[in-house]
């Protein structure tokens, strides 16, 4: 399987990202988000635990990862990131279709 960080940090160099719960919220409400990723070890969980089920409302393809910690790095901030949204996944795009 093709690791996740790697096409998430594809798409943030070749494409365009979203991080952040709030943004990736908003793209997923407007429907830029292509794909969801958001790790399975934010505390609370409340804070993501709304991503999966927007994202089956609006038919957006969405995956836990294991580690805020890594998702942060793939999207290239020093800091964990709860979730992350590929709007534009560039060269990542065969990548991410062999994910759904």
């Amino acid at each position: 399987m093709t690791d996740v960080y790697s096409i998430i940090e594809k798409a943030r160099k070749t494409g365009k990202i979203e991080k952040g719960t709030n943004e990736v919220t908003k793209s997923i409400e407007r429907g830029t988000a292509k794909f969801v990723f958001y790790a399975s070890d934010v505390e609370p969980k409340e804070i993501v635990q709304h991503i999966p089920l927007l994202c089956k409302e609006k038919n957006i393809p969405c995956k836990e990862v294991d580690s805020k910690h890594k998702l942060g790095i793939a999207a290239g901030i020093p800091v964990a990131a709860s979730s992350v949204a590929i709007i534009n996944p560039g060269d990542a795009e065969k990548e991410l279709l062999s994910l759904k």
